[in-house]
């Protein structure tokens, strides 16, 4: 009889200690009693019936990633290409993601690619290319109102890459290389036209400066024979002052005059003037010759 008793407690204690569970962080338990829902474990220790309650499911409530392969897609102007997308999402309820939908993974997976095919089918080629911010909103936008009653919650959703056909592709590069061509035109244009206008400008600057020397160069020639002149004039002015004060008289001048007519007949002349009052003049020299051999 003891040894039963024994037995007993020891299936007892083997029975709590089995159905002792720990739920550890970021994670809840669903459990069932009798097949209904009965409870959600959350972080913590936790004792269930055996034979009445299970685990439902284990669900962890971290952050997912979700890459999904390449989906073919229409464009409003029919062309076919393959888009990948990333969809972050996160579970918020752990009994509707248990009961809500079967296979919730394939179910949020088939909804991407369903939601993808119609945002691109409403956009155009250039538009699809160029609006992945806009594709990104859409998605997360309808995943999310989508998968509420999933226990789903759509963080954010990333189109990965948009794959065009080769055709597209071809003559997407042949644009892009005609573009840079373009592009590389309008620069050596403006290279040059800069260059032109900096040679004309030096030139202009040039022609600016030597107009500017000229101007200096004929104004202080001016000035210097302006000076020259009056030097002369004030050489003669000094002259005819030192003459009047030194008295002289008519004889002396006439003499003076004589000499300058004999300088003049040393010269290469061929035609001399003869004053007409030589004679007088000749008559001053002998007078002036008599009174320096008396003296």
């Amino acid at each position: 009889m003891i040894w039963v008793i024994i037995a007993l407690i020891v299936i007892v204690l083997i029975l709590i200690i089995t159905n002792i569970r720990i739920v550890p962080q970021s994670s809840s338990y669903v459990i069932e009693r009798l097949g209904g829902y009965q409870n959600t474990w959350n972080v913590g220790l936790h004792v269930k019936f055996p034979f009445i309650d299970r685990i439902a499911n284990k669900v962890s409530l971290k952050e997912r990633v979700l890459d999904f392969p390449p989906q073919p897609v229409i464009t409003k102007d029919n062309v076919t290409m393959m888009i990948d997308t990333v969809v972050y999402f996160q579970i918020t309820d752990p009994k509707l993601y248990t009961y809500g939908v079967e296979k919730p993974i394939n179910a949020l997976e088939n909804l991407s690619a369903t939601t993808l095919r119609n945002i691109i089918g409403e956009l155009e080629l250039d538009q699809t290319l160029t609006s992945r911010d806009v594709i990104n909103t859409k998605m997360r936008s309808i995943l999310d109102e989508a998968t509420d009653p999933w226990g789903i919650k759509v963080n954010r959703v990333e189109v990965k890459n948009i794959i065009p056909p080769e055709a597209i592709k071809e003559a997407m590069e042949k644009q892009m290389r005609a573009e840079r061509e373009r592009r590389e035109s309008i620069l050596i244009a403006e290279g040059q036209k800069q260059s032109a206008i900096l040679v004309a400008e030096g030139k202009k600057q040039s022609m600016i400066l030597e107009a500017e020397a000229e101007k200096e160069a004929a104004i202080q020639k001016a000035k210097g024979e302006a000076e020259a002149i009056l030097e002369v004039q004030k050489a003669k002015a000094d002259g005819l002052r030192m003459l009047k004060e030194a008295d002289i008289d008519a004889a002396v001048i006439k003499l003076r005059s004589l000499e300058a007519f004999e300088v003049a007949a040393n010269g290469q002349a061929t035609k001399i003037i003869v004053p007409s009052d030589m004679q007088n003049l000749a008559g001053v020299v002998t007078s002036i010759a008599e009174i320096a051999k008396t003296k």
